[in-house]
């Protein structure tokens, strides 16, 4: 939504998973029957991608012109119009009843094909003074799995969990690299954790991404 790249609902939270996309599928209202200007939508989502990261502003992206079966012709050929100029594929669809669904999914895995892989994070060792910010602790942890959340109990991490701060990058890498370092994430991925699992530090959640 427009706002995001600020924080606005879901804001960075949103944007930071985007990021790890090869492709983006940018599905368009064509019809209009909201008020909606599937042209403006675009320029507004773009803008954000864009606020946020120039990488991810550069992602490819397939649009697909939606609701096409409630759309007159001048609608889908003026959008079809704006986005060809854009330099995208375009492709007009329907999900009520799946019109051009076939080659829209057929498009997409043509592309993910001549894309390189998902980045992988590797988190970089900690530093000498890094270690020494949280070297007064034990080192020590438990960990418990409850319903499904995967609670760490490490009285150590509370000081570090103060100082990051979760909307700037290097912080989270930071904490990225404690968790790391630590045995922390080696431990849950024993344990059998998977992506979009929520982990519960101290009572702060996030959910577990590779």
């Amino acid at each position: 939504i427009e706002g995001a790249s600020e924080g606005v609902g879901l804001g960075h939270e949103f944007l930071r998973h985007v990021e790890r996309c090869r492709l983006i599928l940018h599905v368009l209202d064509v019809s209009g029957v909201e008020g909606r200007d599937p042209i403006e939508d675009y320029k507004i989502i773009n803008r954000e991608l864009a606020n946020f990261s120039e990488e991810l502003a550069e992602c490819p992206q397939i649009v697909a012109a939606n609701k096409a079966d409630m759309a007159t012709e001048e609608q889908i050929q003026r959008l079809r119009t704006f986005i060809e100029g854009e330099g995208h594929h375009f492709f007009v669809i329907s999900a009520a009843t799946t019109q051009g669904t076939d080659a829209l999914v057929q498009d997409v895995a043509r592309v993910l094909e001549t894309l390189p892989p998902i980045k992988a994070y590797e988190p970089e060792p900690l530093t000498g003074e890094e270690l020494a910010a949280h070297s007064s602790g034990d080192g020590k942890f438990e960990i418990q799995v409850e319903d499904g959340v995967y609670y760490v109990d490490a009285k150590w991490f509370e000081p570090i969990l103060r100082t990051v701060d979760m909307d700037d990058y290097s912080s989270l890498q930071y904490f990225q690299r404690v968790l790391q370092n630590s045995g922390i994430i080696e431990k849950l991925e024993e344990m059998g954790i998977q992506e979009g699992d929520t982990v519960n530090i101290l009572g702060f959640e996030f959910d577990y991404v590779k």
